[in-house]
């Protein structure tokens, strides 16, 4: 393997800069009024992991992302998302609405069916599905950045023969 050449600006820029960025993806994923925003901030957040990787090596990025909390990640987020969703379900058969998210949201009763549904449906689905969407990407990553390590000392195995 190729020993990386250190760039002392780019990692003092990366380090000052990944904060902000994490910062700003979460602000796109739930900070904004209205449904939308998870899988943008999910990309965000992804490149910020990425960026990091990039900039001081595949194997110190893989040490702050590792495939355990890949795999965690994007269960955690199908399960918010697609629970939410299936909590719904459930409550349209007891309630004559049919995928209404405030019917069983225990919060209805302190805020009201529209503030519990924007709780749920802005915070709850966004949140999920951007860390479906930041694990997905992180992990498509490494996958395609493991296999270009590999074919790199594949090829220099070959040279040395």
């Amino acid at each position: 393997m190729k020993e990386q050449k250190r760039d002392v600006i780019v990692e003092m820029t990366s380090k000052k800069i990944l904060p902000i960025i994490l910062t700003f993806g979460l602000y796109v994923m739930v900070g904004t009024e209205g449904a939308g925003g998870g899988f943008q901030g999910g990309c965000i957040i992804a490149a910020a992991f990425i960026l990091y990787a990039v900039v001081f090596g595949i194997q110190k990025g893989r040490t702050k992302m590792p495939e355990s909390w890949n795999t965690f990640f994007t269960s955690l987020g199908l399960y918010l998302y697609c629970g939410c969703g299936l909590l719904a379900i459930i409550a349209s058969l007891f309630v004559a609405e049919f995928l209404n998210y405030s019917a069983f949201w225990p919060l209805t009763n302190l805020f009201g069916p529209y503030e519990a549904r924007a709780l749920q449906v802005e915070f709850v689905v966004e949140v999920g599905i951007g860390i479906t969407v930041f694990a997905a990407f992180v992990s498509m990553f490494y996958d395609l950045a493991w296999k270009d390590e590999d074919e790199a000392e594949d090829d220099e195995e070959v040279m040395e023969c």
